[in-house]
């Protein structure tokens, strides 16, 4: 299944939404983390310097995503057994934290209850919902925005866009997804990597 919307990520702020409604929007979001199986996408990442990459996402629940770069980019991001971890080819480094504290955590693990920790951002546009995450008791962890179109052929009735996160120090990390297609087969060995402390060369 390919779903793809060309609306913008952040829409115009509008008035608040009824309560019920954000509610409503709030369990449709919550019921698409947990009947996603698997997505694939391309993505596009934009930092608040302007500098945007590209590359391929894969994304296997529970707990794993991998954000694999074009071709001339030497990062690569995986989440897999609790950890996510960044590797920069180009210096061989490695770095590693549990998924828990990072934004994206919201995305792999759809057993927890949104209305603990996220609000539905009220919009311009009717098309969007869009919902910010946050753990108010570790600011650290950062925030982010995952923003969904409406779609009836989507799971839940959605399809995710893409997000807006922003760490401890606000820097602003947009990322734009196109072509996902939703239920496919991914292998769990799609989320292995090669380490650079001990080899040379990029997986």
């Amino acid at each position: 299944m390919i779903r793809s919307a060309p609306i913008a990520l952040l829409a115009a702020v509008a008035a608040p939404m009824p309560a019920g409604a954000q509610q409503a929007d709030l369990a449709s979001v919550q019921r698409f983390l947990q009947s996603v199986t698997t997505m694939t996408a391309d993505f596009s990442q934009a930092d608040r310097n302007g500098r945007v990459l590209t590359g391929t996402l894969s994304w296997k629940q529970p707990g794993k995503i991998r954000f694999q770069y074009q071709k001339d980019v030497p990062l690569l991001i995986v989440a897999e057994g609790g950890a996510l971890t960044f590797v920069d080819y180009s210096v061989r480094q490695v770095q590693r934290w549990p998924i828990r504290n990072s934004p994206l955590g919201v995305l792999l693990d759809p057993r927890r209850d949104l209305a603990q920790f996220a609000r539905v951002v009220p919009g311009g546009d009717p098309r969007l919902v869009s919902v910010e995450a946050r753990d108010p008791k570790h600011p650290e962890y950062g925030r982010i925005t995952l923003v969904f179109a409406r779609d009836a052929g989507g799971p839940a009735g959605l399809t995710l866009q893409g997000w807006v996160a922003l760490d401890s120090q606000n820097n602003r990390t947009t990322v734009k997804l196109s072509n996902q297609r939703y239920g496919g087969t991914i292998a769990d060995n799609a989320f292995k990597w090669v380490d650079p402390r001990r080899t040379v060369g990029r997986r």
